[in-house]
């Protein structure tokens, strides 16, 4: 093999892993943040989830994208456990198309491909059109490359050494750390087949060789998975067990079924002379019959994944976190569903804001009415930590904009990096209220019960107003409408309680002191609902990603 061969092999294996990212990012700015709305209408019935996940697959040719694009969802909250484990089983169905396709010789067609793929992204002004020229230029590179990779690997027939170490594969042990190995290292179990079958097709290694390979590789493609869980929450990483056990499983079974029957014949006859052909074969039985047998126990599945990683709610008690979004995700800007990941892990860390400014609203006002000074380091506390998820959040959603190809999913988004600052700005006014606590001790003042009253009207309007935010899923008019008569409502109370002020200071009911502060606490009330139609106005903009 001559050095010029060794780089046409690296040249093909870099055509073919970029050809599949040219299609991932096809697909993910076509589809955007409306693969939520997919799955969720797919996912709920078993046979369509897994009919999504090998549709998904066959699509971008990547069984590791689309279990990457899983764990995200997982670890979103947009997917539950038990659904991720038919788009898994889908997902190994449809990884096995690529195989078939080079075993068809589509290679042939490769050119034609990438050509019509290049003219729909130069010459069609549409952007909707350049992402699916993405997608067929995608496709065309991927198997230009595999056609590289199999012409740079002929030569190997006369290295003696070289053939006899693809003998050794006979072994199912060697075969199947082989594979593993190999296909961990790339990454990519669709590239690590297509080798195995450029092989073949040289005359190097026959199918009772290669068939442990082939079980190994289905493993060695869950390294991907496993590298883009790291970080991610305790149901993601359980996503990619059940992903390591579905394959571990399958290629037990398959091992054994081969040494004991004669499987691997009957596999070679039903295409004699082509031994690509073949490899793709056994490589579409191994995840059918898989897929099948394992389809009564997906729920088993998932619920031995929890015991394998139960929980451990200690690890992140007292610890400020963000449950819903894993910062990593935004490094891997070629991941399939990043929108509606993004999407979904920032909407569910915003509630979780809101709920917590909507508890240190309430506290303020009861620490103020009661002069509950003990609240006030509970507050404080509180605050610290919405605003480390404000600074969290912003950060993330501005590497996420980066990425973002959609101009939808960029305006929504951009509207939830605006949420994310007025929800912070009522945390800062919730704590004001309480610092008058301070002030209120230090100087002995006292509240009358009317002025108490209207205290507890103003937290009570608050609640009421932050509850409603926390639980809207959709953007409809009518939501937007009841956020703006909350928001009145507010202003309104705000006024009342000032010209009630006025009185109380005209008679002399009221001290100087409690008056500035009464004053100070109204227009930190008034703000609040200032920031909380900010935020049902800006979530309004978003319809798309509703």
């Amino acid at each position: 093999m001559k050095i010029t061969d060794f780089f046409s092999l690296l040249g093909g294996l870099a055509l073919f892993l970029y050809g599949m990212q040219m299609m991932s990012n096809g697909l993910e700015a076509a589809a955007g943040n409306k693969m939520k709305q997919i799955l969720e209408k797919l996912t709920a019935n078993r046979f369509l989830g897994v009919l999504v996940g090998a549709g998904i697959t066959a699509v971008i040719q990547s069984s590791s994208a689309t279990t990457v694009m899983v764990v995200g969802f997982v670890n979103s909250g947009m997917m539950t456990l038990k659904q991720a484990v038919w788009i898994i089983m889908g997902a190994n169905i449809g990884t096995t198309i690529t195989g078939q396709l080079i075993a068809l010789d589509v290679g042939q067609l490769a050119p034609l491909f990438a050509f019509a793929g290049v003219a729909l992204i130069v010459f069609v002004k549409k952007q909707k059109v350049h992402h699916y020229g993405l997608i067929v230029a995608g496709l065309g590179i991927l198997f230009i490359g595999m056609e590289m990779m199999s012409g740079a690997m002929m030569p190997l027939r006369e290295s003696e050494a070289f053939v006899s170490l693809m003998t050794k594969f006979s072994n199912p042990v060697l075969g199947i750390l082989a594979g593993m190995i190999f296909t961990a290292l790339i990454q990519s179990s669709s590239a690590s087949v297509g080798i195995l079958q450029a092989l073949a097709s040289s005359g190097l290694i026959g199918l009772p060789n290669a068939v442990f390979v082939l079980f190994g590789q289905n493993i060695g493609t869950c390294i991907t998975a496993i590298l883009a869980a790291i970080g991610t929450n305790r149901n993601a990483k359980r996503t990619t067990v059940i992903h390591l056990m579905f394959n571990i499983i399958g290629t037990t079974i398959f091992t054994i079924v081969c040494i004991l029957t004669p499987l691997t014949s009957l596999v070679e006859n039903w295409t004699p002379g082509n031994v690509s052909a073949q490899i793709a074969n056994m490589h579409t039985l191994f995840n059918i019959v898989t897929t099948l047998l394992l389809l009564p126990f997906g729920t088993y599945l998932a619920k031995l994944a929890v015991k394998i990683l139960p929980e451990k709610q200690e690890e992140m008690e007292g610890v400020m976190h963000m449950e819903f979004i894993h910062p990593m995700e935004t490094k891997r800007d070629t991941q399939i569903g990043l929108s509606a990941i993004a999407v979904t892990g920032i909407k569910n860390e915003l509630h979780r804001m809101i709920g917590m400014a909507k508890e240190n609203v309430e506290k303020s006002f009861v620490c103020v009415k009661d002069g509950k000074r003990e609240l006030l380091e509970e507050v404080r506390e509180r605050e610290e930590y919405i605003d480390y998820l404000n600074k969290e959040i912003s950060k993330y959603i501005s590497k996420v904009l980066v990425n973002e190809s959609n101009p939808g999913d960029s305006q929504y988004i951009s509207a939830l990096f605006k949420v994310c600052g007025n929800v912070e700005r009522i945390g800062d006014h919730a704590m004001n209220i309480c610092e008058y606590t301070k002030m209120i001790e230090k100087q002995g003042i006292t509240f009358s019960a009317e002025v108490k009253e209207e205290m507890d009207e103003m937290r009570e309007i608050c609640g009421k107003a932050l509850d409603f935010l926390s639980q809207i899923e959709d953007n409809s008019g009518k939501n937007i409408q009841a956020i703006e008569d909350f928001e009145q409502k507010i202003d309104d109370m705000t006024e009342d309680y000032r010209q009630k002020q006025m009185v109380r200071m005209q008679k002399g009911t009221c001290s100087e002191e409690g008056c500035i502060i009464y004053s100070e606490m109204l227009t930190d009330f008034e703000r609040i609902g200032d920031h909380i139609l900010n935020i049902g106005q800006e979530m309004g903009m978003g319809k798309v990603g509703a």
